[in-house]
């Protein structure tokens, strides 16, 4: 199969994916935006719909930016530049973007990104440790 083949099929699949982060999301905001008015029950049941909240909200919020990958990645197809590695400009292995159809880096540029050769501070977990700090009792 052709590359341009593929890339109408990964299309098909975000466009698809896409639909249903954006019911699932529309669903959670409605859920998250009803839990002021729920009422009652005992210390236990609040504790329980607390951390239930919170797993709702950090959900809502892995499934938005996993939204706005796949419409910068849909965007990328209208202007002809998906598949293109956004670092070193080269083509992104077929696999790669099959395994991670938003996918902006090349293998290569990623791993070099991820070991701290060229990723931002907030993709560089090491540089916002304190070096000068230790834990003593």
């Amino acid at each position: 199969m052709a590359r341009k083949d593929s890339i109408l099929k990964l299309r098909e699949l975000l466009v698809y994916r896409r639909d249903a982060l954006r019911k699932a999301l529309a669903g959670d905001l409605s859920m998250l935006k009803s839990l002021p008015e729920q009422t009652g029950g005992d210390v236990v049941d609040a504790a329980l719909d607390a951390a239930q909240d919170e797993i709702s909200s950090q959900l809502a919020e892995v499934e938005s930016r996993e939204l706005a990958q796949i419409e910068s990645s849909l965007e990328r197809m209208r202007e002809g530049t998906y598949g293109q590695c956004e670092v070193c400009e080269g083509k992104i292995p077929l696999a790669r973007l099959n395994a991670l159809p938003y996918a902006i880096t090349c293998i290569d540029c990623q791993r070099a990104s991820e070991s701290g050769g060229g990723g931002s501070v907030s993709n560089n977990w090491g540089s916002l440790v304190d070096s000068d700090f230790s834990y003593t009792d």
